[in-house]
């Protein structure tokens, strides 16, 4: 693939681009996002992407295109736009879900924390995710390029984001791109098969 043909656009607030975020999310995010709503999860998710002022609002999402079609995502954000965020939005949406939400976010309370913990200055990378047919291509590479400007375009110094330390694949691909670990969570008591890293890069 010829990275130059592959084209960014900013998402639009419709229901067919909102699963599609959401598909991309929860692969990112390892399937967190299904196991927190459940088995409506994208329907869930794709209801609150049409919505301002949150983190999984449409506002914070670019596509990648390749031949008219979606081949990726990015969604982020700087620490204010994240502390200014309503979590209205997907409460609503979750509708009889939003007790079993709840429950996760208290059973993940911890995780949660260290999630919401955005350093005054940083622009947090949300997600990236790329088809598994395009993987390899260039896609990936030209979304963290995209993801990088806009963090010095808000005027934030370092972008951040947290990923599990089991997944090496994506691990490495950071590292590539010249970020590193700069702390991880749990810090002293292992729990087995959850460590999530904080990796971050001057920009």
């Amino acid at each position: 693939m010829d990275r130059y043909l592959i084209k960014l656009r900013a998402a639009n607030p419709t229901l067919n681009e909102g699963l599609k975020f959401a598909r991309y999310l929860d692969e990112a995010a390892e399937g967190f996002f299904h196991f927190m709503l459940g088995n409506h999860s994208e329907e869930i998710i794709a209801t609150a992407f049409a919505q301002p002022e949150h983190d999984l609002s449409f506002q914070n999402v670019t596509f990648a295109e390749y031949d008219n079609d979606i081949v990726g995502m990015v969604s982020g954000y700087t620490a204010a736009q994240h502390r200014c965020s309503s979590k209205q939005p997907l409460k609503e949406a979750a509708g009889k879900n939003n007790f079993r939400m709840s429950i996760v976010m208290v059973v993940f309370a911890p995780l949660m924390r260290i999630i919401d913990s955005i350093s005054d200055g940083d622009f947090y990378l949300q997600a990236v995710a790329v088809d598994k047919e395009r993987r390899g291509d260039g896609v990936g590479s030209v979304l963290m390029d995209h993801i990088e400007g806009r963090a010095r375009e808000a005027g934030s110094t370092r972008l951040s984001l947290d990923v599990s330390a089991k997944n090496t694949g994506a691990c490495r691909f950071y590292q590539g791109r010249g970020m590193s670990i700069t702390s991880q969570w749990p810090k002293h008591i292992p729990i087995p098969g959850l460590r999530l890293y904080r990796m971050t890069k001057e920009v």
